[in-house]
């Protein structure tokens, strides 16, 4: 079994390093940033050191913790683990001067960490800015240590409290650069790993068969890492695949069952239903055999401006776009917005069998604004069974009920308690929706809404409703049969069944997110990035004189340049122009990462491009 390497820095009598060695495959580095003859007078210092080299521990002087690779070679720096209690400037050093030698220390420490390693950082109460510190600093009066780490790849994957009584012959030193102890009651230990590189997305090209031919499309640059991601294929782990099987498995034993996903296109042409035109991904074809991919990508420039930027169009009172505009809208494919008009479809094929319940599963994809539950593509799910008229009732109740089984033995299962599932009839409906349920009442007319409530306050918030339910009459089935329709949002179960609080965590590309999720298995996760750093930008323009102003389309370009970075935007300010009429909004942007490392400078980049791309 490999040894593993552990740096200690700033240590100010060894006493730490001293607790330390001895443990075994470990070997210890410890390091203090003065001279051996400066330490050696400190108290018990002189024993630590002593003890140390016996137990062949390595004990190094003069380091500077924002150099470290001028102190070691090549071969010798790569750590598992790099410990520095307390760290400080000395004396009165404010706040200012100790983020900045933390900033150093970090983009050091990332120089002689192996990739799977971590950094502990111990600080005294309060001085790391963060909720995990009682009482809470300001932030400005903090050494704000998760934003500081950001800056050079850290992510703070845990923290616990320093318990300085446990560790065997521990004193602190070094109060005021002083042989003094200090007061550590309260003092928290962060644990630092490093996290994935904020990605950069090249354009891509999807090919697929589309009515007997190869065609091509470049994919819109906000679905890059969403398309093919391959979530519900057999070979999955991944907790929505595992909230369909276990939802499949149940109603199974109600239901004959008829699964349908084989012959579901990405794309979709014709009428919307009344569906608003700014709310879909436009796509424009081209068949592969003509066209290269770069003649392609160069081709569809004018689709993806028409898709993201053109932010400013010409739309009716209720928000659908004028079809005189020239680019004859109804000629263009569309990703798939939701896969209810495939189960129509199936219906009105004459491949429907009565009394079965036929399953229909896969990504949909839907413009929208930035919301917490706000998703440009989750995984639906669609049950459809044909039932004789006037037995729709006890089929919907009969769905729901198996629908509930299922849904309360996986949460119970996980976090020990069953949340309340429930149907709301849409006629008395008057909370807000999420933008799933609300999308879906524009599809279709809905007669119940799905809500599930995971605490005990037996209200439902936004984030509750998970499917829908209605019925339809299809004379080409049969006058005697009654179609009963049910879709539900795999990827807002899976979050309220695993405790998952952002939905942006489903697609992330770090291996910890399905590790903790071992063959297929549901478990209560357990966030690797703890208190991300947020930062706050305003952006104000001018509305083109006589342009309607297409806010989905706004912040579709937020999500696009900022890689779903950006998770509010809200409107602060308006002002009209008294002689011109002209009109100005100013916007509010938070972002603010889930899994990955977000620093302030890769915040501002990203809010100069998108001024850019508004402009």
């Amino acid at each position: 079994e490999p040894v593993r390497r552990v740096l200690l820095l700033g240590e100010g009598n060894f006493s730490f390093a001293a607790s330390l060695c001895g443990a075994a495959g470990t070997h210890v580095v410890a390091t203090c940033y003065e001279s051996e003859e400066e330490v050696s007078g400190r108290g018990r210092a002189a024993e630590s050191i002593r003890q140390l080299r016996e137990s062949g521990a390595e004990v190094v002087f003069s380091v500077d913790c924002t150099k470290l690779k001028d102190h070691f070679l090549p071969e010798k720096r790569e750590f598992d683990c790099i410990y520095f209690n307390f760290p400080h400037c000395g004396r009165k050093a404010g706040v200012v001067k100790n983020r900045e030698l933390l900033a150093h220390f970090f983009h050091s420490s990332a120089e002689v960490l192996t990739e799977e390693g971590e950094v502990h950082v111990a600080l005294c109460n309060g001085q790391g800015g963060t909720p995990a510190d009682q009482p809470r600093r300001e932030w400005h009066n903090s050494w704000q240590i998760v934003a500081v780490a950001a800056g050079a790849g850290f992510i703070l994957s845990n923290v616990h409290p320093f318990k300085a009584e446990t560790i065997h012959g521990y004193k602190c030193t070094g109060y005021r650069s002083q042989d003094k102890s200090f007061c550590v009651e309260g003092a928290l230990n962060h644990i630092f790993t490093r996290s994935m590189p904020l990605p950069y997305f090249k354009p891509m090209i999807c090919e697929i068969e589309l009515e007997n031919r190869k065609v091509s499309f470049q994919v819109p640059q906000v679905l890059v890492d969403k398309i093919n991601r391959g979530f519900l294929e057999l070979n999955s782990n991944h907790p929505v695949r595992t909230v369909k099987e276990k939802l499949t498995a149940e109603l199974s034993q109600a239901f004959p069952l008829q699964n349908i996903d084989y012959c579901l296109s990405l794309l979709c042409q014709g009428h919307l239903n009344g569906v608003c035109h700014s709310n879909v991904f436009w796509i424009i074809l081209s068949p592969e055999e003509t066209q290269s991919t770069e003649e392609m990508s160069n081709g569809l420039a004018n689709a993806v401006l028409f898709s993201h930027v053109d932010f400013c169009r010409d739309t009716d009172k209720n928000g659908w776009v004028n079809a005189q505009e020239g680019c004859h809208i109804s000629k263009h494919y569309y990703l798939r917005p939701s896969l209810l008009p495939y189960a129509q479809a199936v219906i009105q094929r004459g491949a429907f069998l009565p009394g079965t319940l036929h399953v229909l599963s896969g990504p949909v994809f839907r413009k929208c604004l930035i919301t917490p539950y706000s998703m440009p593509v989750f995984h639906e799910m669609v049950f459809v069974c044909a039932v004789n008229r006037g037995a729709e009732d006890s089929c919907i109740q009969m769905l729901l009920n198996y629908i509930k089984t299922s849904i309360h033995s996986l949460h119970q299962t996980v976090s020990g308690f069953k949340p309340n599932l429930n149907l709301q009839e849409a006629m008395s409906f008057e909370t807000e929706l999420n933008d799933f349920a609300a999308f879906e009442s524009q599809v279709s007319k809905i007669q119940y809404f799905i809500c599930m409530e995971t605490d005990t306050s037996g209200s439902c918030d936004k984030g509750s409703y998970v499917g829908i339910i209605r019925t339809a009459h299809y004379e080409l089935v049969s006058r005697e049969l009654v179609v009963v329709f049910a879709s539900l949002n795999l990827d807002l179960l899976a979050m309220l069944i695993c405790g998952i609080s952002d939905w942006r965590m489903l697609w992330t590309s770090d291996t910890r997110f399905l590790r903790q999720f071992p063959r297929g298995e549901l478990r209560l996760f357990k966030s690797f990035s703890l208190y991300p750093p947020s930062y706050v930008h305003d952006v104000s323009f001018w509305v083109p004189d006589g342009e309607q102003f297409d806010e989905v389309a706004f912040h579709t370009i937020a999500r696009q340049v900022s890689g779903e970075m950006v998770i509010s935007i809200q409107l602060i300010d308006s002002f009209q122009q008294p002689e011109t009429g002209r009109k100005s909004l100013c916007y509010r942007l938070t972002f603010q990462s889930c899994d990955k490392a977000l620093s302030r400078q890769e915040v501002a980049e990203m809010q100069l491009l998108f001024r850019k791309e508004i402009n």
